[in-house]
């Protein structure tokens, strides 16, 4: 009796162990909970740039090594062709024009650390979400979605007021300025026109005081008082700030604590390194987010000496392969740490390459493939379309090569359903989960419209006709290039959102992205016969999406983005902002 019990269920218990033996690893994805999750964001970097993308010059072993073992997208798109307004968007899932982070004047970034505007307090951020799930979150390098609000320290857009449990880096972003022998960067027409206004307003107080002194004029010594004291503010006025970008914008923080102002960038790449290798350890026993925003590849393109005159591209290249290096090193730690098959790693550029950005003869800046335009143009591919990788051993199918549309605001509802979190119900997501997709077990991307914004202007659309294969793309706005013939806006350093710098079409520009992937060779009614049919359903798109849009604070307005003395992050008594707490520490080699 014993022995028939004991066969009975060995016969039910015997298949049921085999189908679990045999079960194809790709589809463990159950039973997998919580994974680590680390994302690599570049910056300024070219989809041209990267080996794996189409570069044969440029070393990216790391990064292409990444590729081989994931999932490479073809089609991924940023969701603003800029730095601040693209990453709001990463970080929400949210077109930026929905959070109040696209700009309706020419001031497109925030400008300032001592600025008020930011990513908003009530905007839910994925950090925000896995902080909630049990995560460890931690964000090292660039932030550039503001500081302050109101007070000094009341750090409303801070990165830990955003979900992140831990914060080294900068609040700002890089710019020449950080760099006393680099020519200034930062609103250089506009510095060029106050500092002349300012030498014209003193040649008029100096001429009218000789001219009283010698007597070839009257003046009153009250009307030369008030001019020289009018001369002496307007100096002031603008000088207090531009003539201090370094101390104001280029500080390093540890969380709320600012550990160098100004940063001494010859250890900068030393410093996030470690600091990112140091969080994985830390957590390696609980899940953990870790957010490494890369200072590379923005100017003034810092890079060790290791790195300087190694490739065949000048001080760019050089700084890319650093860059790879880097990621490199922290792919290192994940494996050493045994932490590769329950991690999730993702790389991506937050915009396309800036053409426009030369100094002479020098190139410093990204290469886009070839895609037309760059950083700052909001419809062209070069200024939107960037790389994107994903690897999950065990997980994503290695070697994948993807070629539908998807956007870097994926990444919010991605992450968050990995997490086991739940999607904020009070607001519109515009990022769709990849996990489908990057798994093989659908064909097409989520995405049918995609909304191509330069500021809060919108400036083309994008329609997956999933049907027929194609990829309609709609310009009802394109910047002028100059010099005529060019690719880029090169007489004004960036190209425009409106005014005389850019052409309205109508009816739109059209292009078929699956023939036509450089946007060379415009359509038009008698050479595409479903060009009406194909202009009024994007029309029809554009109305509904513009349903969905509710009215928000401008978070670049002119107010938001000017420099307010009381917003400065100090790490003294202001206006004597210095310090260098990192000085005693010992940095591990490069």
């Amino acid at each position: 009796m014993i022995w028939q019990l004991t066969s009975y269920w060995t016969s039910l218990v015997t298949p049921l162990i085999f189908s679990l033996l045999l079960q194809p690893p790709l589809t463990q994805l159950s039973i997998l909970t919580q994974p680590n999750i680390v994302l690599l964001m570049a910056d300024d970097l070219g989809i041209g740039d990267v080996g794996c993308y189409g570069n044969d010059t440029i070393r990216t072993p790391n990064i292409d090594y990444l590729a081989k073992e994931g999932v490479k997208l073809t089609q991924h798109i940023a969701a603003a062709p800029l730095c601040t307004p693209s990453r709001a968007a990463f970080l929400t899932g949210r077109y930026p024009i929905r959070s109040g982070m696209d700009a309706i004047n020419n001031y497109r970034v925030i400008f300032w650390n001592g600025g008020s505007g930011g990513l908003p307090p009530n905007e839910t951020t994925f950090a925000k979400i896995l902080q909630q799930q049990g995560y460890s979150t931690g964000l090292i390098g660039k932030w550039h979605q503001g500081v302050n609000c109101e007070s000094r320290n009341d750090h409303c857009h801070h990165p830990l007021n955003h979900g992140f449990d831990y914060f080294y880096g900068m609040p700002f972003t890089l710019t020449s300025d950080c760099q006393p022998n680099e020519t200034p960067e930062m609103d250089r027409a506009f510095r060029r026109k106050l500092w002349l206004s300012t030498q014209v307003i003193g040649l008029i107080t100096l001429t009218a005081a000789l001219g009283r002194v010698t007597g070839l004029i009257s003046v009153r010594w009250k009307m030369l008082i008030c001019l020289a004291g009018f001369s002496l503010l307007f100096f002031i006025s603008w000088f207090s700030s531009y003539g201090f970008v370094r101390y104001w914008n280029c500080i390093m923080m540890r969380n709320h604590e600012v550990t160098e102002q100004p940063m001494v960038t010859d250890r900068t790449t030393s410093l996030i390194l470690r600091e990112s290798i140091s969080f994985i350890e830390r957590n390696k026993h609980k899940p953990f987010l870790l957010f490494l925003s890369f200072l590379h590849s923005h100017t003034p393109l810092l890079t060790t000496e290791k790195f300087l005159g190694r490739s065949r591209h000048g001080l760019y290249g050089d700084n890319v392969e650093e860059m790879d290096w880097m990621v490199g090193q922290v792919l290192d730690v994940i494996d050493k740490e045994g932490l590769k098959n329950t991690t999730l790693v993702y790389f991506a550029s937050d915009h396309g390459g800036w053409l426009e950005r030369q100094e002479g003869k020098r190139q410093l800046g990204g290469w886009n493939g070839i895609y037309r335009g760059g950083k700052a143009m909001g419809g062209w591919e070069g200024g939107i379309r960037v790389p994107g990788i994903f690897r999950w051993p065990g997980v994503l199918p290695a070697g994948t090569v993807i070629d539908e549309p998807t956007s870097l605001m994926d990444i919010y509802p991605t992450v968050v359903h990995l997490a086991g979190g739940v999607l904020p119900q009070d607001r519109v997501i515009d990022g769709r989960d990849l996990m489908p997709l990057l798994r093989g077990t659908v064909e097409h991307s989520e995405h049918e419209f995609l909304f191509h914004y330069c500021g809060i202007h919108l400036h083309a659309v994008r329609w997956h006709q999933k049907d027929s294969g194609a990829i309609w793309k709609a310009h009802h706005v394109t910047p002028v290039f100059r010099p005529l013939g060019a690719g880029a806006c090169y007489d004004r350093g960036f190209c425009p959102c409106f005014g005389e710098g850019v052409t309205h079409h109508d009816p739109p520009l059209l292009f078929d992205l699956s023939r036509d992937p450089s946007e060379a060779k415009p359509l038009s009614p008698d050479t595409e016969p479903l060009f009406d049919t194909v202009i009024r359903k994007m029309g029809r798109a554009i109305e509904e999406h513009r349903r969905t849009l509710t009215p928000v604070p401008e978070q670049l307005s002119v107010y938001n983005v000017v420099w307010k003395p009381w917003l400065q992050p100090c790490c003294g008594t202001f206006p004597f902002c210095w310090c260098d707490k990192e000085g005693d520490n010992k940095l591990a080699d490069l």
